[in-house]
């Protein structure tokens, strides 16, 4: 019961959240409600009473296990034979970017001096699939929330400026249709931003840009393992540590299977497609309102470079692979 205060906070701004959306797209705006929760989960940080144990404790339910279940219910939108109706060379340059992306934006962050987990963090979120990334990774690794807190906004800005910068770029890059669709999957960092990107560019963009987008997806538990696998390897200290594979990251693999070998009804697909982002939209305020602003503070330039380097290279890399390809 001490978690309820806290959920019920969570649950509710991110309803708020939700509902704001809607509305500013009925007004011909369109702001992602994942974008709004971090947002009000950020505006709750400022909120002095947010710190009593009451509703820590709860805001951390959401931040570490309401995250864990809406990562289990993305599998279901990823399937091995939409995937491999790209192509082999399509998927493995795909794959190569993400690992290329992760590998860079691992690098930045520790060249600039990024603390604590924070390197892997970005890295994940910059390279895979945004706020869920991040969240997986940040669980596997027990990276403590105020260590996922700055990748998160800055996955979630950076992403937002995407949704306008790429299609203004595509004019004189010259790109459209599926090339541009390709673009948008592979440098965009959150699924519903490559939506949002992709969209403008018609029904055939966007197909190909979810298709690339989910490859980068399928990674995110390869990744995770591998990541775990290697920070044990350099770990002396006693104590339990992490499973290679989190019982979460097991699911998300299963409901993967299930996508791809169950005949699914829509019905279902769409209510768990919805389910996930309001899940997630409660793990980003819950994680959210328990920043410490003297921690963002005392990061300075250092996150905003890192995040603006891997967006950049990650864009440039993308356009490589569609010009090779």
């Amino acid at each position: 019961m001490r978690t309820l205060p806290g959920l019920a906070l969570a649950v509710g701004v991110a309803a708020l959240a939700f509902a704001v959306s809607s509305l500013l797209g009925f007004a011909g705006l369109s702001v992602p409600a994942l974008t709004l929760c971090v947002v009000f989960g950020f505006a709750l940080s400022f909120v002095g009473s947010l710190q009593t144990r009451t509703l820590e404790t709860g805001l951390g339910f959401a931040g570490r296990n309401v995250m864990r279940l809406g990562i289990v219910l993305l599998g279901l939108s990823v399937s091995f034979t939409q995937i491999l109706s790209l192509g082999l060379p399509m998927v493995l340059a795909v794959v190569g970017l993400v690992v290329v992306s992760f590998v860079f934006t691992y690098a930045i962050a520790r060249v600039v001096g990024m603390e604590g987990k924070q390197p892997i963090l970005m890295a994940a979120g910059f390279s895979i699939c945004g706020a869920s990334a991040i969240g997986a990774m940040g669980q596997a690794t027990r990276a403590r929330s105020s260590e996922q807190a700055v990748p998160v906004a800055l996955v979630t800005l950076f992403g937002t400026i995407a949704i306008v910068a790429l299609p203004l770029a595509a004019v004189p890059l010259g790109l459209g249709g599926g090339d541009f669709g390709i673009w948008a999957g592979a440098a965009v960092h959150d699924v519903g931003q490559v939506v949002a990107t992709a969209s403008v560019a018609g029904g055939s963009a966007l197909a190909i840009a979810v298709i690339v987008k989910l490859v980068r997806v399928l990674c995110l538990a390869p990744m995770v393992a591998f990541t775990v696998l290697f920070s044990r390897r350099g770990d002396t200290g006693g104590g339990k540590r992490p499973a290679i594979v989190p019982l979460f990251i097991i699911g998300f693999l299963a409901l993967v299977a299930v996508r791809t070998w169950v005949p699914v009804p829509d019905v279902v697909l769409e209510w768990t497609a919805h389910a996930h982002a309001f899940l997630l939209g409660v793990a980003l305020v819950g994680l959210l309102s328990r920043v410490r602003i003297a921690e963002i503070v005392r990061q300075g330039w250092r996150s905003l470079a890192v995040a603006a380097a891997s967006t950049f290279f990650i864009a440039v890399a993308a356009l490589l692979v569609i010009n090779v390809l």
